[in-house]
């Protein structure tokens, strides 16, 4: 389980298919305190550390969250937004993440605006978004700004904009989303009622 606040961004050092997965190997400020088999968010996406070698450490992506996120597209150079497991002791200063990635959206703008960022992003009309609720976006937990059937958009802050992708992020851009989990029940069970 995780909570939307990114720790640190790593940076891709490797990609490598292997049959139907792809080992992916990044550097980050972290990776000395990392250990094998440990649940790691990439991007929004729940990984397991399967190497560690000094600075570096691989996870393994299967064929699953390659068809349904972002982590297919990467190449070296690229930074990933990366988040450790929420300790039973610790704030919760995000919303509820599972590391569980529903569908990928394209940003379709990407606009300063005199200090903050505005992005907008569209996905399928499968998941639903409301204003001033939750949105996982790479990893981060952010709040809903404006909503419709298929797109939302998101204010960013200068110090998320500095320490995660959103720097990278321009209309075109492909990312993750994580729908809120409470709103993905609620939308089943009023689904099956209909």
């Amino acid at each position: 389980m995780f909570t939307g606040i990114i720790e640190c961004t790593s940076t891709v050092d490797k990609v490598q298919k292997d049959k139907g997965n792809l080992n992916i190997s990044l550097k980050s400020p972290i990776t000395r305190e990392l250990k094998i088999d440990q649940s790691l968010c990439h991007n929004g996406v729940c990984l397991t550390v399967v190497d560690i070698n000094d600075d570096i450490y691989t996870v393994t992506v299967i064929a699953e969250s390659l068809s349904r996120t972002n982590l297919g597209k990467v190449k070296p150079g690229d930074i990933v937004n990366l988040e450790r497991s929420m300790s039973v002791n610790s704030r919760f200063d995000g919303h509820i993440v599972q590391g569980h990635v529903d569908e990928v959206a394209i940003c379709t703008e990407a606009i300063e605006t005199d200090g903050s960022w505005k992005y907008v992003f569209e996905h399928s009309q499968k998941n639903i978004t409301v204003e001033k609720g939750s949105i996982t976006i790479n990893g981060v937990s952010l709040t809903v700004v404006e909503s419709t059937s298929d797109s939302f958009s998101v204010a960013i802050i200068p110090y998320t904009y500095e320490n995660t992708n959103f720097k990278n992020i321009t209309s075109g851009s492909i990312v993750n989303l994580e729908f809120d989990i409470l709103g993905k029940y609620i939308t089943k069970m009023i689904s099956k009622n209909k």
